[in-house]
Order: structure tokens, then sequence, then C-alpha cells
């Protein structure tokens, strides 16, 4: 290939060049988004334009979508706002998975460390949340239940509406990590009825450290960021406005391309798959067969370990992830993994390659002609691997 191939589409996205172009025009205008001068009331109409295409992608009114730095911060916010919520309604229990972004399970143990109670669902073999633990933590009549819509590593999709009512029927409130899934399938927060989600531009096709959260009407949230007015008093600091407004952009075209963008990066997704199974024995795919992202293909090869993998589809020129990016300076195994039953061979051993819109079917002839040959080297290589010939 005469230039890199990209398949890390879930750590980060280029930007689009409609966004690219939208975005350096919108960096010229410096005006604060508070001022009350013409310019400034014109950088606040880009932001609530914004605000209006972010919340269409995701079904939801304008009012209720909160913009931050991303979808940590957004996470973080609600998390922390449970502290004062759990005093005032007399709850103290948390219920999340064990297959959770970090940031989520990060903040649960900080709110472990005031004295709350997390319980930590545990998954089945394709990363699904098992449905009679769910029920059992429920009985416990939690404050706060936050389950993500799509895992950011094995893209296992979990039926949120289902997970969400049940919620409600226990008297919690409900949180879902959107951040993988909003512009990669269709999220419709209303007939879901979340009383939270979080969403991160730089996942579809827009600049980094612009982020949302939607809170529900009625819905109780506490500022993580404190000393402005911005955003009815809920996240103080400056706007972001050229971002916000790249955001906006990226969100209208997201709603517009999704259903070409799912037919697109399923076919890619499935061609490398299916390449993959055919040429190299002993390898599992890992996450849900059918409910998972159309993007997202987690690979285990045993007698392999993933840094080297890695490594070596870098010096091919083909960017992947043997995990989650926010962990991949960790020597630890994919929690996500373990999560799932996998061993720590296997969860070693794990290359996860996901799709975008600039992908093509060039590229992933590419990597079944060249990367093949690498398993079977670094498998020589192990002292430890036996092959079996089962796939």
């Amino acid at each position: 290939m005469d230039k890199r191939i990209y398949f890390d589409y879930n750590a980060t996205t280029p930007l689009s060049k409609e966004v690219l172009e939208f975005y350096t025009e919108k960096l010229s205008e410096y005006a604060n988004a508070s001022s009350l001068h013409q310019d400034g009331r014109a950088a606040r109409k880009d932001i609530e334009k914004a605000r209006g295409h972010v919340a269409a992608l995701v079904n939801v009114n304008p009012d209720e979508i909160l913009f931050t730095s991303g979808g940590s911060e957004s996470n973080n916010t609600v998390l922390n706002s449970m502290l004062a919520e759990g005093k005032k309604r007399g709850k103290n229990v948390i219920v999340t998975t064990q297959i959770e972004h970090p940031c989520v399970l990060e903040a649960s143990k900080r709110l472990a460390s005031f004295g709350m109670e997390v319980i930590y669902l545990p998954v089945d073999e394709w990363g699904s949340v098992k449905l009679d633990e769910y029920k059992k933590a429920l009985e416990k009549k939690p404050l706060l239940v936050s389950i993500m819509t799509a895992n950011n590593e094995i893209g296992t999709i979990q039926d949120i509406k289902e997970l969400c009512s049940m919620a409600h029927e226990a008297g919690a409130l409900f949180h879902t990590d959107a951040v993988q899934a909003a512009g990669k399938i269709p999220v419709d927060l209303k007939e879901w009825n979340v009383d939270y989600a979080t969403f991160s531009c730089h996942k579809i096709y827009g600049p980094k450290g612009v982020g949302a959260l939607y809170v529900k009407k009625g819905s109780p949230v506490e500022p993580l960021i404190r000393g402005g007015h911005q955003e009815n008093g809920l996240r103080a600091g400056t706007y972001n406005a050229p971002a916000i407004a790249a955001y906006g952009k990226a969100a209208e075209l997201a709603l517009k391309d999704i259903e070409n963008y799912g037919t697109h990066t399923r076919a890619l997704r499935n061609k490398l798959r299916d390449g993959l199974l055919a040429a190299i024995p002993n390898i599992r795919v890992n996450g849900h067969p059918e409910k998972v992202l159309p993007n997202t293909l987690d690979v285990s090869f045993p007698g392999a370990e993933g840094e080297s993998i890695l490594l070596h589809l870098d010096l091919l020129g083909v960017d992947v992830s043997t995990g989650s990016a926010c962990a991949s300076g960790s020597l630890e195994p994919s929690h996500v993994l373990v999560a799932t039953g996998l061993g720590p061979e296997l969860a070693h051993g794990s290359i996860r390659f996901s799709f975008g819109k600039y992908n093509t079917e060039e590229e992933v002839d590419y990597v079944l002609e060249h990367f093949p040959p690498v398993i079977e080297m670094l498998r020589k290589m192990s002292t430890a691997y036996t092959d079996t010939n089962s796939k």
C-alpha cells in the first residue's frame, strides 16, 4: 500500500473534509459566546445550532443537551452527581458492569471511597449483561444504573431499552455511555427512556476535546466544574465555540449518513472476519455474533502476544489496537475480555480492528494477504503454542 491503513476508528476518527473546512472557518471567529455584543451573539447562535444537531442525532430536545469536554467528563458528571442525590434520597447503591469504560469504573471506585456500594455486573461470553444477576442487583433498590450502549473493545450492543425499563421499575435512575454508539447505530433516547447519556465528538469525525451529556428533564445533576453561568450553571468555563460548532456539523452529517455507514463498515468487518477465519487456524472472534457494532472486530490469536501483533502490523503500515485506547499503556490484559471469560493468553493475544467510512476493500485485502504470515511466524517463535487446527 502507498499509504498507511487506519483500522483504529474506535480510538478516534479523522476530521471529515466537511467538518475540517467548517471548523477552520469557525476558528477565525474568536468572540466569547457569553458576550452580549453582536460577535458574541453570533458565536452563541452557532452553539445553539450545534445543540440542535446533537439532539437530533439521538432524538432528544435541544435543551436537554449539555456540552462538555468529552465522554469522560460527561460520565464523571453523572457519577459525581450521585453523591448529593444519594444523600437526598437515602440510597447508596450504584450498579454498573465489569466491562465499562475506565472512566466509569474509576468514577465508581471514587463513589465507593465515599461509602457507596458499587455492584459490578458480570457478562456472558459475548459481553452481554447477565439478566439474572441484574435482577438480583435491582432488588437492592439502587440509586443509579450505568450500562454502556456498545462496548468500545468488542462492540457488543446491550438492550438499553429493556435494561432501563427494569431499572426504572426498581426506582433507579439510568445512565448509558453511548460514546461508541452514537453515529454508528440508531440511538433513540426518547424511546429508550434513559435519564442520562454521554457522547463524544471525536468518534464521529469531529474535533477532540468536545462532547455532550444528555440529561432528561427533571433528572438530578450537579456541576462537575463550577464557577460560571455557562450551560445553565451546570458546566462552567468559556465555551469552546469553534469545536462545539464543528460538533454540530459532525452530528448533522452522521445522522444523514448513518445507514450508509452501517452498510459500508459491516461489509468490511465481515470480509476481514471471514478472511481471517479462513486463513488462520485456531482463532476466536470476540463479542456478540449479531448484536455488535457494524465497524468493530476483536479477534484473539492464541500463541501470539497482542503487543507483538500490533507492532508487526505497524511495520506493515496498519494501525490497530490491543483494546481500549485509554488503557493501552497498561500491561494488564483487557478487563473486558477477562470479564467475558477469556484466559490471560487469549486476552493478551487480542487485536481490535475498527473500521470507518474512509476504509476500503483494498485495505482489507492487503491485511488478509500480509497478516496471516505474521501470526504463523509469531506462533513458531512461541514455546507455549500448539496448533490444534481448530477454529
